[in-house]
């Protein structure tokens, strides 16, 4: 198989960005639950909506437990500048969950000039994932 191709293929099966997550969010059906794992303080100052807050540190079975094994989740920070992201998809993947990382963040996704949403929202208050997503069972 051609490097290139391959590389790229592999990218795109564990990275997502601020376009296409908008674009899922808009047709109200996204397959997956975004997850902002910044700080509280920092998610209420604005996040994607519909995003629920747990901060990577914070990511343990018993914190998931209200998501089904199969549901996907897309992770993002505040932006290039920060590995929280990264920190919580490794998290995840040791948890054998599906995720993708948001490439961009929270600098992405305001530069992109998408909406915002504020307030909180975070697993232990969440009783409904995702806009599109079946509720936590």
């Amino acid at each position: 198989m051609n490097n290139a191709l391959e590389h790229f293929e592999r990218l795109l099966e564990f990275e997502t960005d601020c376009w296409d997550v908008h674009e899922d969010l808009k047709s109200g059906k996204p397959d997956y639950v975004t997850l902002d794992v910044r700080s509280p303080e920092a998610y209420g100052a604005g996040h994607v909506p519909g995003a629920i807050n747990l901060p990577h540190g914070r990511i343990v079975e018993r914190n998931l437990a209200a998501f089904p094994a199969g549901v996907a989740f897309v992770v993002y920070c505040d932006g290039p500048h920060c590995n929280g992201a990264d920190k919580a998809a490794v998290r995840l993947a040791r948890l054998n969950r599906r995720v993708k990382k948001m490439i961009g963040g929270m600098v992405g996704w305001k530069w992109d000039g998408f909406e915002l949403e504020y307030g909180s929202r975070n697993t232990s208050s969440a009783k409904a994932a995702s806009p599109g997503m079946a509720s936590p069972e």
